[in-house]
């Protein structure tokens, strides 16, 4: 988190009791760093945040983050606060993860960002990514263009004769790691990975034009007591038979009593002889989540050997993220692209209110509000091929009240839209919010 915030030219403080692990992160980071209990007042004081505009307290501890969110806005006056709560005891009751009692502004629970990050993938086991926009209304999906996919080897403006009815737009493909501004005359070739966008509703016919239907997700195995592993477990049981590995004796009698239509095995993910007896070769979906980087990628790509249809691995480390990358896993996913959206929405010039991040933070998909007038704004009343998007930028979508517009050049912007862009380049992500930004005159 403090790597992503610190590349955008961000003023950043971290506050942390491991002397060490601060050390360490100054020495690759243009940060200030402070050893000390953020639920201090004397150590916040140290750490500036008296000039503070953002607090961001994630530590492990929920009360910690309560507190020092408590303390940030009832003594210094810190304008924006934002906790990471685990307990589902806190969760539960808005007193105690909101404003009225410990001043908490916005909650995060990476957890169950996680667990729904995967279940959206679940939704559509063909995917790569899927994001979602406007609440829900307009899906962002990445997949990897196979052979046998029906648009594979026309150009993107075949798509439009194939979908009459379910407007769509491919806003970025990434050939051989490069990024690739789709116009009407690219052609999508075999291993592209796509991007495309359009409203929720017509997303599975819009996924066909890309690549033949993948068999539907029913059996599905959890390697991993964890609290993401949970919350994905009780989430999945409603509608597909779940089972979960877990290693730990007292973790899997805990999870077996939380969890009434999963079956909990108590075992090493990493045993072949489990699987086998299990018969992982009849799983449609393996997730790896056992909160460990090295044991779930020795459990994904076993479980890949042994017959696995589709392999989910959930990393911490980026640089283990890019090692798996061509390792024949379908999905390998980066916990810091899935969670740090939720915090750079905050951080952000214009008035986001979405922000995913992609490709280890190289690029990001943003729903940005627009506001103003002609005179105001350098996009309000234009005409979108009137306005200079800067390089690597890609307009998709514009959602207006409750109506979704596949964007065209046609389409002119107006005070209140949701643009939701694809940013391939995250070096013009403030071009961009400058773009639509209230500022000064224009004519």
């Amino acid at each position: 988190m403090a790597e992503n915030l610190a590349s955008e030219a961000n003023d950043i403080t971290v506050i942390d009791r491991d002397a060490a692990r601060l050390k360490e992160l100054s020495a690759r980071l243009d940060l200030r760093t402070v050893v000390g209990n953020a639920a201090h007042p004397s150590v916040l004081k140290e750490a500036g945040i008296e000039d503070c505009e953002l607090l961001i307290a994630v530590t492990e501890v929920d009360e910690v983050n309560m507190i020092a969110c408590k303390i940030a806005a009832s003594l210094f006056s810190v304008p924006k606060r934002i906790a990471r709560i685990r307990s589902v005891e806190y969760l539960a009751d808005e007193r105690l993860s909101g404003e009225a009692l410990f001043a908490i502004n916005h909650v995060i629970c990476p957890e169950q960002i996680v667990a729904d990050y995967v279940e959206r993938l679940v939704s559509f086991p063909e995917a790569l990514q899927v994001l979602e926009f406007a609440e829900g209304r307009v899906c962002l999906v990445a997949v990897r263009a196979r052979a046998d996919g029906l648009m594979v080897g026309f150009p993107i403006a075949d798509l439009h004769h194939h979908l009459k009815d379910a407007d769509a737009r491919i806003v970025c493909v990434f050939r051989e790691g490069r990024a690739i501004t789709p116009e009407g005359s690219t052609i999508i070739c075999t291993g592209d990975e796509v991007f495309f966008l359009s409203e929720t509703s017509v997303m599975r016919r819009v996924m066909q034009e890309l690549r033949k239907m993948d068999h539907p997700v029913e059996q599905v195995m959890i390697a991993g007591g964890s609290d993401t592993a949970l919350r994905l477990a009780k989430d999945l049981q409603i509608d597909h038979h779940v089972k979960m590995l877990v290693l730990d004796p007292v973790r899997a009698q805990d999870n077996a009593a939380a969890l009434e239509r999963t079956q909990v095995l108590l075992g090493s993910e990493n045993d072949s002889t489990l699987l086998k007896s299990e018969n992982i070769d009849k799983v449609d979906l393996f997730v790896a989540a056992t909160g460990n980087d090295e044991r779930n990628i020795i459990a994904s790509l076993l479980a890949k050997r042994l017959g696995a249809r589709r392999v989910i691995s959930l990393i911490h480390q980026s640089a283990f993220v890019d090692l798996l990358e061509d390792s024949g896993i379908h999905s390998v996913i980066g916990l810091a692209d899935a969670t740090i959206g939720t915090i750079l929405s905050h951080v952000r010039m214009a008035d986001v209110t979405v922000v995913h991040s992609l490709r280890r933070g190289a690029a990001e998909a943003l729903e940005i509000v627009v506001h103003g007038d002609r005179s105001s704004s350098a996009c309000i009343d234009r005409r979108v091929d009137q306005i200079a998007w800067p390089d690597g930028s890609f307009l998709g979508a514009i959602v207006r009240g409750t109506e979704v517009l596949m964007a065209h050049h046609s389409h002119s912007i107006q005070d209140g839209d949701h643009l939701i862009i694809f940013v391939s380049n995250k070096k013009v992500i403030h071009q961009v919010e400058r773009l639509l930004q209230v500022s000064g005159l224009f004519i």
